[in-house]
């Protein structure tokens, strides 16, 4: 029999691989956007014919927001309500839009704002606001890194001006630390007025953590995120310290009311909210609710939010009581939202427009959003739980979620 010989791994440069076309003087426009199209119909046979159809976009805009622009994702926008609120910041009734391809979510809430508006709606409050960045900083021992925690602590004033002096809006209030042998966590807590405030944390505290470097006397290295600001994902550290806003948005449902619309009775709720919160619990929820996220990845895609938020900001802890008159006290805190009426994708067309439906678009105008991303998770709640215990919950979904090509549908 013959042989062969070994292949031998090459070392080295890869062979040059293809490039996305780009234009570094002025990439964001329809001729650069074509061009990127026409190279993956050519390596594809993706026609990208509906990505390609930007309508009244232009790419100019949307530098900031994107890099290697092709087209748009289009998702269709529902509207839900009237919601009444009663909030510090949202006051009214309001109708609010929900981009989803998910067929019922925005019946489902819709039933739910109908029920808590007719009840006499819901009240809200921010209750507080907190963005990080967590820098680490490492020693070559536990005792040196507990002495950095003291001069850290002695030496606030100083390293807020540094933090401060990147930003306009950014204020740092302050720095929680966390020692694991010889590393020290500190986890720098800041408001960020209408800014979801990634961005301008990560700045300020960098300046910051410079400075500290400049002034402590003594050797040290840092890595600007050591992981305990947690930034897109989920941890009990912002259940219980807050990221972005606390919102707390709480209503009473009339016994009657929720029986004439839901069908269920309050009691027969209660009890069934209990066997929940239990399984909740036994899986180890980031919520003991049923599905925030349904509402947020909604709202934040139609407003201009950014969608991995949702992974912070769906966290959330249901609380209620059968009151002495039979009514029913719901209330949903929300610990970790984080929402931006300014920056971001909040000016784009699309979502400026979204934001202008619910009065929340531009300065001044984070905190009522946010009031209203509560208030509408509260509408999702009540709406899934009473269809879950009306046995409601499968029928809905046949009857207006279920695209069969060909069969008529009944969305009304």
């Amino acid at each position: 029999m013959g042989t062969t010989d070994p292949v031998v791994p090459t070392r080295g440069r890869a062979e040059k691989r293809e490039r996305i076309p780009r234009d570094p003087s002025d990439d964001h426009n329809h001729r650069m956007a074509g061009a990127r199209r026409r190279l993956l119909t050519e390596r594809t046979g993706a026609a990208l014919r509906h990505v390609g159809e930007a309508g009244t976009y232009d790419p100019a805009a949307l530098k900031g927001n994107i890099e290697n622009f092709i087209g748009m994702a289009q998702i269709p926008i529902g509207v839900a309500g009237p919601l009444r609120i009663n909030g510090e910041h949202a006051r009214g009734d309001f109708l609010v839009p929900l981009a989803t391809t998910e067929g019922a979510l925005v019946a489902g809430y819709n039933r739910g704002m109908r029920l808590l508006t007719e009840s006499g709606g819901v009240t809200t409050a921010v209750v507080e606001e907190s963005m990080q960045r967590g820098p680490v900083f490492s020693f070559d021992s536990a005792l040196r890194a507990r002495d950095f925690g003291v001069w850290v602590a002695e030496h606030f004033t100083e390293i807020r001006k540094a933090a401060e002096a990147t930003t306009r809006h950014g204020r740092l209030t302050d720095i929680g630390q966390y020692q694991v042998g010889p590393l020290r966590y500190l986890r720098f807590n800041y408001t960020t007025g209408d800014a979801a405030g990634q961005n301008m944390t990560g700045k300020a505290t960098r300046a910051a953590c410079e400075w500290i470097k400049r002034a402590f006397p003594g050797e040290l290295s840092y890595l600007l995120s050591g992981n305990i600001d947690t930034d897109k994902k989920h941890s009990h550290v912002n259940m219980l310290l807050t990221r972005g806003r606390r919102v707390v948005a709480e209503a009473v449902l009339d016994r009657r009311i929720l029986r004439e619309l839901m069908g269920v009775d309050a009691a027969e709720l209660f009890r069934w909210r209990q066997v929940t919160m239990t399984g909740a619990a036994l899986a180890g929820a980031a919520s003991n609710g049923a599905h925030a996220a349904n509402g947020l990845a909604a709202l934040f895609i139609a407003t201009g939010q950014d969608a991995a938020s949702v992974a912070e900001s769906h966290a959330s802890l249901t609380y209620t009581r059968l009151l002495d008159s039979g009514d029913y006290y719901w209330s949903v805190t929300l610990p970790a939202l984080i929402v931006a009426t300014c920056g971001g994708g909040t000016g784009l067309p699309t979502q400026r427009e979204c934001l202008e439906l619910l009065g929340c678009a531009g300065p001044g105008k984070a905190a009522g959003l946010a009031e209203v991303c509560a208030a509408t998770v509260l509408a999702g709640e009540v709406s899934l739980a009473c269809a879950v215990v009306g046995d409601a919950w499968v029928d809905a979904h046949e009857r207006l979620g279920r695209n069969r090509p060909g069969a008529p549908r009944d969305d009304r």
